[in-house]
C-alpha cells in the first residue's frame, strides 16, 4: 500500500494519509501534489499518478498536543528537582507532593502536582506550601513539549 505525506500550507508535515484519501483531497482540489509516485491510477474519465506528497491550499492550525500526566513526565518537568528545596534527586529518590492536598479536594493533575524530596514531602504534612511555611520554587502547570 503507497502512503501520501500530507503538509501544511506552510510545508509543514501534519499526518501521513492513505493514497485513497489522497486522491479524493486532489479531486476535490483541497491539496497540490508536490512528488508522485511511478505509480498510476486510472479510472473511466481520469489518469493520475499516485501522489506521494501533497500540500494543503489552505493553512489548518494545529492544536498543541497533550502530554500525558505521568511520574517520568513530572520528573522532566521538574528537572529533577524537589519543587521546595531545590535539591536535585534521581528520579527513584523523588516523590511528588499535592500542592493543594487531597484530603482537601487536590486533584491528581499537572496544575496541582510537584516533584518533592522525602524530608520537604513530611515537613508539608497535608498542608499547602503557604501553611506549612514553604515555598515553591516554580508555579506547577502542564508542560508543551
Amino acid at each position: 500500500m503507497e502512503w501520501t505525506l500530507l503538509l501544511n500550507s506552510t510545508f509543514e508535515p501534519l499526518k501521513v494519509v492513505t493514497w485513497k484519501k489522497a486522491i479524493v483531497m486532489v479531486t476535490l482540489e483541497k491539496v497540490e501534489v508536490i512528488e508522485e509516485y511511478d505509480r498510476m491510477i486510472r479510472g473511466v474519465r481520469f489518469s493520475l499518478r499516485l501522489p506521494a506528497v501533497i500540500r494543503l491550499n489552505r493553512f489548518i492550525k494545529r492544536n498543541s498536543p497533550i502530554v500525558k500526566f505521568s511520574r517520568q513526565n513530572l520528573y522532566v518537568r521538574d528537572r529533577g528537582k524537589c519543587q521546595y528545596c531545590g535539591t536535585p534527586f534521581e528520579h527513584k529518590e523523588l516523590t511528588y507532593d499535592h500542592v493543594l492536598p487531597r484530603s482537601r479536594g487536590g486533584q491528581t493533575e499537572w496544575t496541582n502536582v510537584v516533584t518533592c524530596c522525602t524530608a520537604c514531602n513530611l515537613k508539608k504534612g497535608g498542608r499547602t506550601p503557604e501553611e506549612a511555611g514553604m515555598l515553591l520554587i516554580r508555579k506547577p502547570r502542564a508542560p508543551i513539549w
